[in-house]
């Protein structure tokens, strides 16, 4: 199980704002930021998000990779992948495939997918099979 994930985006405080907006309607409304000069030397500045005082998700100032990354966050709900989806592209996030069912993996997998600002591949799933209703 996978403890943290870092990101490095083009303008933190641009990235901070659109993750923000986009993993709310998901419940990832927790932040935390750590000030690099607390670690060692060369530590860089981190904005954290997550939920329930678990952060999981950080970003940090740095080279962008953008499609580099795939980032699948659980949704409990097809409306929340609906949700979420609608938050993001809002946010400034591109289509990268528009809610429904991905019957190439499964007919219970419904998702929706689109690139952050900086082009990092989000994807919001419900698996009605492993993701129970909140």
């Amino acid at each position: 199980m996978l403890d943290h994930v870092f990101l490095s985006v083009s303008d933190l405080d641009r990235s901070t704002s659109f993750y923000l907006a986009a993993l709310a309607p998901l419940g990832i409304t927790d932040r935390a930021d750590y000030d690099g000069q607390d670690g060692p030397p060369g530590h860089p500045d981190l904005r954290g998000f997550g939920c329930k005082g678990r952060m999981f998700l950080w970003l940090r100032p740095g080279t962008v990779e953008g499609r580099a990354a795939h980032v699948g966050l659980i949704a409990a709900s097809q409306t929340q992948v609906d949700d979420a989806y609608a938050a993001a592209i809002a946010a400034g996030a591109t289509d990268n495939g528009a809610p429904g069912a991905r019957l190439h993996y499964d007919p219970r997998y419904y998702a929706g997918g689109v690139l952050d600002p900086d082009g990092y591949s989000l994807e919001f799933v419900h698996k009605s099979w492993q993701h129970a209703r909140s």
